[in-house]
């Protein structure tokens, strides 16, 4: 029976889940999941950050990849380690990984599950908001602050990353587009 069990676990932990076919559509990537969307809702009824901005993180950190990790450097052609513990749909780093465990339960958690990769985002922009003081309506400056972490946002030194500001743009404006699709596609 046990040995029945593991194999059955082996199987499953072997099934991954495809990125969305058109991750520029909202609609879409929730029509293709519709888990997805019930993952989203929960996680704003419960800490506040609404859906579309929730998504608009994932698509930027992972591109809906539930395996997502930064690039390994290479010496040649030795791989070196990768440069950040990230890890994804969320890209959470290993130490606020382990402070959301701490804070809402270890059991059966993993950042490649989506509804788990969305509470946690909704359990650090509800962090930022608090500690911080920005809206979770203004994906921009969210952004910066789960990139950057809340003491580094503090510190001020993402007001000078040209490439950082770009890309903290390009979630703003996929998260609004992605609320302006939520009410077409409802």
């Amino acid at each position: 029976m046990a040995l029945l069990l593991a194999v059955g676990l082996l199987a499953l932990g072997g099934c991954a889940t495809a990125p969305p076919r058109n991750s520029q559509s909202i609609c879409r990537v929730f029509e293709q999941y519709p888990s997805w969307y019930r993952d989203a809702r929960a996680a704003q009824e419960r800490w506040g950050t609404p859906v579309n901005v929730l998504m608009a993180f994932v698509q930027r950190e992972s591109d809906f990849r539930e395996k997502a990790q930064p690039a390994r450097p290479h010496f040649l052609f030795i791989p070196l380690p990768r440069r950040s513990s990230a890890y994804g749909y969320a890209q959470a780093q290993d130490p606020v990984w382990q402070e959301y465990l701490k804070a809402n339960g270890r059991w059966f958690k993993s950042r490649k599950n989506m509804n788990n990769s969305l509470d946690f985002l909704g359990w650090y922009t509800d962090r930022i908001h608090r500690e911080l003081g920005i809206s979770k309506g203004d994906p921009r400056h969210l952004y910066l602050a789960y990139h950057e972490g809340i003491g580094g946002y503090r510190g001020g030194q993402w007001q000078h990353d040209r490439h950082l500001l770009q890309t903290a743009d390009a979630v703003d404006n996929l998260a609004r587009e992605y609320g302006a699709q939520l009410q077409r596609c409802r």
